[in-house]
Formats: C-alpha cells, structure tokens, sequence
C-alpha cells in the first residue's frame, strides 16, 4: 500500500499553524489530517501543541487550487497533438428487427495550419473498410466505397476547438470526382451503376448537404470533440445528432474524470435527450410542427482516454441509444483506437 503521510517531531514553539503554513495548508486542514491518521488518544483539538510530540503529515499536500490546477494541466486544452496520425475504427450498428452490422476500417488524419487564412486545415482519409470481418464483394457495395475512395483524402476546415466548419476546397471534391468517374465507368457498367454515381456526384454538389452527412456521423462526433469538453464541470447543454442525416438533438450533458494510471486519464460524458422530438422524428430527420406527446427518450455517452502528459488522444468511445415506450429501436456503437 502506498504511504502517503510521515510523522513530524514536534519542537519547541510549534503550532498547528505554523506547522501547517511550511507544508502550505491550513492549521484546521492539518489537524484533520494527523485525526484521520492517528489513534484516538493521539488526537488534537487545540491550537498550540503542548504534550504533542509527534503530528502525522501529509507528505504531497495539494491545495484545491492546486488539484484544481493539476486537474486542468492533465486534461487537453488546445487542438495542438491532441490527433495521433492513424486511428482503428469498429463500428455496431442494432436495430430490433435486424441483426447487428459491424464494420471495421482504417482513418488517416493529419493537421496543418493554412498560413494565409490562419485556419487549421484537416486532411482525412478513410480505408480498408470491411463488414463483419470480409472486404465487400457485392458490386453496389463496391461501387459505393470505389466512388467514396476516389474524393479521398478530404479537407476540411477546422477551428481552435476542434469542431469542423467546412471544406477547405469544396471545387476540387467534384472535379476530382469528375475526373475519377471516367475510369469508374469503364470498371461499373450498367443503368443501375450509372444511376447511382449520377447520384453520388449530384450529392457531393451539394456542399452543405456533402457537409452534414459526415458531421452528422457518429464517427465524426466521436472522433472531432470539442476541445473545450474537457475542461468542463458543470452540466451544459450540447447537441447530437442520433441518427446520420437527420437533425441535431439537444442533450443535457455531464462529464467526470478518471485516472486510469499515471499516464493516461478517461473523461466520461453522459448525455440525455432533453428536446421535445418524438423517436419517429429522429428517425425519418423531420422535426413536426406539433409539439411531442411523447417525447423521444435517448443516451449518448462519449469516452476518451488521453495521455496526461502530450494530450494525445489514445482511444475514443461512444455509444448512442433511442428508445420508445421503453424498448430500444437503435443502437450505435463506436470504437476508436490508436494505431
């Protein structure tokens, strides 16, 4: 077991305070301290020390300010290595009526500064994704991931918080897809292949629709927090998206911290739905004129390990759960690691 006290040798002239004030506590703070530590008939009630010899103290006493401090210190602050270059990402998606989907792949991240704008400038790149285990084989799952591959890697723009704002240059998604499709068609023939990239380049068109498909991922809200989360104490207000593409919920979120050993620390958010939205609003991402009768109950609750030292993010967790009547009707899962 760890000792985390000594016992002082009382000298003449010595009071609970001034033996205190060189440890840099409070007199009162100290005598709770040795009655915490000592026997009963070792306890102190006075100021002055007469008949004391020994006084048990603490050997790394930190004021709140100072834990406060330390708190702060071990917690990401600022944008600046909080990313590591490349994360493992595992993804479960439930529903009541079908079985779970799993789906696993590979993100690249780096961030630079634009020097002319002063904006941070984020590249992403998504890659070897497979569901349950196998690389897709059906060809409109092909020709999906081949059309999301040839936009690769992205650029968005981001601020000091970590939240994206857009794209740094949304023309060069559509001409590079422009210039892709030629060799996509020569590979995916057919109406139904043709139908679906006519669609998938009238999509990314499209900025702010093209925007909201990955801001409104769980993977995005997971994986691009905002910075100022983690040094939060106090519940606030915050909103979710709970399904892709559909509307951003408000949520009451709380947040504590863990020390999961001396190198890394787990903040936890836990947030609840506290807009007034049915389940089936969130579902089909069309809010209703009319109020909700029976509001949409929901949970979403985000995990980050941190490295206490470089503020590097080591692993991220979320889970998202919407319920009515009090059986669930979607489940998300997400899992983010290092490496």
């Amino acid at each position: 077991m760890e000792i985390d006290f000594l016992q002082y040798q009382v000298r003449n002239g010595d009071t609970l305070t001034s033996v205190a004030s060189r440890l840099g506590m409070t007199g009162e703070a100290l005598r709770m301290f040795h009655n915490s530590h000592c026997q009963k008939m070792d306890t102190i009630w006075f100021e002055n020390l007469n008949d004391v010899k020994k006084i048990f103290v603490p050997t790394d006493f930190k004021t709140e300010a100072q834990k406060e401090q330390q708190r702060k210190n071990s917690l990401p602050a600022r944008l600046h290595s909080f990313f590591s270059k490349t994360y493992a990402v595992h993804e479960t998606v439930e529903s009541p009526a079908e079985s779970p989907v799993n789906i696993t792949y590979t993100v690249d991240i780096a961030i630079d500064e634009d020097k002319n704008t002063g904006k941070h400038i984020l590249s992403y790149l998504q890659k070897d994704c497979k569901s349950d285990g196998n690389i897709p084989d059906d060809k409109m799952s092909s020709l999906s991931l081949a059309c999301m591959q040839s936009i690769m890697p992205l650029k968005f723009t981001m601020n000091e918080q970590g939240k994206l704002t857009g794209f740094a240059d949304h023309k060069s998604i559509t001409d590079t897809f422009s210039q892709q499709r030629k060799e996509l068609e020569e590979f995916y023939i057919g109406e139904v292949s043709q139908h679906y990239m006519d669609v998938f380049e009238r999509n990314i068109n499209n900025e702010s629709f093209l925007l909201q498909q990955f801001q409104s991922t769980l993977l995005f809200q997971t994986l691009f927090p905002g910075i100022h989360w983690f040094q939060k104490k106090t519940k606030w207000k915050e909103p979710f998206y709970f399904l892709q593409n559909s509307f951003p919920v408000q949520c009451e979120i709380t947040i504590k911290h863990e020390n999961k050993n001396e190198d890394a620390v787990l903040t936890i958010l836990n947030g609840n739905i506290t807009e007034l939205c049915t389940s089936q609003e969130i579902m089909r991402g069309i809010r209703l004129p009319k109020p909700a009768i029976e509001p949409a109950t929901g949970n979403i609750i985000l995990e980050y390990t941190t490295h206490t030292k470089n503020k590097n993010l080591l692993q991220a967790k979320a889970s998202v759960l919407l319920s009515h009547n009090e059986e669930f009707i979607h489940q998300h899962h997400i899992n983010i690691t290092q490496g």
